[in-house]
């Protein structure tokens, strides 16, 4: 039950944010979105979403591949857009990342193991965005430069006091904290830090971010914003940290709250940061339509 209550408040808690920008800045953001997107827009998201797509896969294969649960690339691909379309659609942004760990791990006998590859790719990827974007807010010039210092100082000594427990009870003998930590620290050593994986995760993860980013700036280009690049990037990559939140309602909640403070922040409104997400989500979805037809090709393969 407590599941279920926590499932719903995630989607409660994306629906809220929507229908508070709604309240703040009208329904006009929104329908200008739609207005704005043009062939050339779709086709240039459709393109970039095919290259971290492939990445986002290959990342997958090397992780699983360390954990003893091998996933080709051929099918990761498949998989991974079988996945953002899930993603894109469905409450929560995570569905369809389960979808796929379940689905290869029955392929290889090893559901257990295989989300956790699945997870445990995410969370590259999700470190490497974050320290991309920590980076850019900090030598571009930007009104969260100071904010973002004292949050990288906390989140690298949350980082490093996590890695030191996990170290201690790995030795505290048979209890399931013990266990738990001997598992994360096998699955960290052989399935991201093996001297043939991490070189290709880290790549496949900075590919991944710059390609989600340059997405993100079409976007803010196809809302009419003429903002310097410099001043854009921040924005999109603090927008695409919000994405990673799972309280959303297929995608939409965080992304729009975020993009709508941040871009009010440096002036350049709230109703242009919510044009601009709602753009990307748009191109989002578009460039995950090919996972549609995986699911289709799939249910016909199966009747």
């Amino acid at each position: 039950m407590s599941g279920t209550w926590l499932r719903w408040a995630r989607v409660l808690v994306g629906a809220a944010i929507v229908v508070a920008l709604l309240w703040r800045v009208g329904a006009d953001p929104f329908l200008d979105a739609l207005r704005r997107i043009d062939a050339v827009s779709l086709a240039a998201a459709f393109v970039i979403a095919v290259v971290t797509t492939v990445c986002c896969a290959w990342r997958w294969s090397l992780v699983s591949r360390g954990l003893g649960v091998a996933v080709p690339l051929r099918v990761a691909v498949r998989a991974c857009y079988r996945s953002q379309f899930l993603n894109t659609t469905l409450p929560g942004g995570v569905i369809g990342d389960v979808h796929r760990g379940v689905r290869a791990g029955r392929d290889v006998g090893d559901v257990g193991r295989s989300l956790r590859a699945v997870a445990w790719e995410r969370s590259a990827g999700q470190v490497v965005q974050l320290a991309l974007a920590v980076g850019v807010l900090l030598v571009l010039s930007s009104p969260l430069r100071s904010v973002t210092a004292v949050v990288a100082v906390t989140v690298a000594g949350g980082v490093a006091c996590a890695v030191l427990a996990a170290l201690a009870l790995s030795r505290g003998g048979r209890s399931w904290p013990a266990r738990l930590a001997r598992t994360v620290r096998a699955d960290v050593r052989l399935g991201l830090l093996a001297r043939r994986a991490w070189p290709g995760v880290l790549l496949a993860s900075a590919v991944v971010v710059v390609g989600h980013a340059l997405t993100f700036v079409i976007a803010v280009r196809t809302a009419g914003s003429t903002a310097p690049l410099t001043q854009v990037l921040p924005l999109a990559l603090l927008a695409l940290l919000a994405m990673s939140i799972p309280a959303n309602v297929a995608g939409w909640g965080p992304r729009e709250g975020v993009a709508a403070w941040s871009f009010g922040l440096v002036g350049l409104g709230a109703a242009q940061g919510v044009t601009a997400a709602v753009v990307y989500g748009v191109l989002a979805f578009v460039a995950s339509l090919p996972g549609a037809a995986v699911l289709v090709a799939e249910g016909v393969a199966r009747g």
